[in-house]
């Protein structure tokens, strides 16, 4: 499908995000009187009021962007959207990365459109619930950490926007958690700010498969495979705020010794982490859809009791990071993938 790019305009200060510590009040927008219903003092929202059987027209996308923009999380419930709209909608946000080189290097992708990422715990092969031993679980495990989309690609992902098809019994676990690493970056002392503000990360999918599955992957050594370069401290551009861009795949300090880059990150990760800047959102109902931002946070799946059991089909569709930002250091138009098979 063709891409649809729309010119993003300054985020809008209706109300303040963060009063006292406290959530906000639920509102509605401008133009279109969306329901904005906060869900965390300093980002996160359930975003209401947008009828999903109807075309999404440029105005509207940019009313939704503004919030998205701002909350960097946005949660729609019962979207009811297809595989088509999913993906149509997606596009507004800018160019789509898809499965096609994971496919050519012989991967089987379930589903019928290349632009759709496989989130879920479907077995590709025989269509049910994929066992715990199964490649794709495993290699998965690693999704339960702390991270941001495709940060060890060529080109970062921008926006992802992940839609429930088929979810698991309520109670069984599956939630998505989120972490605000703008405010977190904001809360860091003066010195350590000076102290990150020119430093750049290696990024590796497979540092961070390495972490949380040592054994599987003990024959593999990041550092001898492509890593992907980005500034551990930039600015996100839609609302001009300083971000703290770290993710479990930062397997590495550019120029930095291995003992103190690995405690500087340790340092970091351990304080982006930290509860006050983290959001629990549970899947409740097929058609729920959860728009986020990797440029202004970061996200981990919770794993749970389905696994194995229960069918969990998660589709997503990955936007390529469309900011001035969007190819690190690592050389404007690079286009390098990583992870294939």
């Amino acid at each position: 499908m063709a891409t649809q790019t729309i010119t993003v305009k300054p985020t809008p200060t209706w109300i303040p995000l963060k009063i006292e510590g406290q959530i906000a009040s639920p509102y509605t927008t401008p133009k279109f009187n969306l329901r904005v219903t906060p869900l965390h003092p300093t980002f996160g929202c359930r975003l209401d009021g947008i009828d999903w059987s109807k075309d999404i027209s440029p105005e509207l996308y940019q009313e939704i962007r503004d919030v998205v923009d701002k909350y960097g999380v946005v949660v729609c419930r019962s979207t009811g959207l297809s595989d088509e709209a999913h993906i149509k909608f997606s596009a507004y946000f800018g160019d789509l990365d898809d499965v096609r080189p994971y496919q050519k290097a012989g991967r089987v992708h379930r589903l019928a459109y290349p632009e759709l990422f496989d989130a879920g715990n479907i077995d590709p092969h025989t269509g049910t619930v994929a066992p715990l031993t199964a490649a794709q679980v495993i290699g998965n495990k690693a999704n339960e950490l702390f991270h941001v989309d495709s940060s060890f690609n060529g080109r970062r992902a921008g926006h992802s926007l992940l839609l429930a098809h088929v979810l698991p019994p309520k109670g069984t676990g599956g939630a998505t958690e989120f972490s605000d690493s703008r405010t977190a970056y904001d809360d860091l002392s003066q010195e350590k700010k000076n102290q990150i503000e020119n430093l750049v990360a290696n990024h590796s999918l497979f540092h961070s498969r390495k972490t949380v599955m040592p054994e599987y992957f003990k024959g593999t050594d990041p550092a001898k495979l492509p890593l992907s370069k980005h500034k551990l401290a930039q600015v996100h551009e839609y609302s001009s705020r300083k971000n703290l861009y770290i993710a479990s795949y930062c397997h590495s300090i550019v120029d930095m010794k291995p003992e103190e880059s690995d405690a500087l990150l340790k340092e970091l990760k351990d304080h982006v982490e930290k509860p006050c800047y983290r959001l629990t959102i549970d899947w409740e109902d097929s058609g729920d859809m959860i728009i986020w931002d990797n440029t202004s946070v970061m996200h981990r799946a919770t794993g749970g009791a389905y696994e194995g059991k229960h069918p969990r089909d998660m589709r997503r569709t990955t936007v390529k990071d469309m900011s001035s930002t969007r190819f690190g250091l690592n050389g404007d138009g690079a286009d390098w993938r990583v992870g294939l098979p």
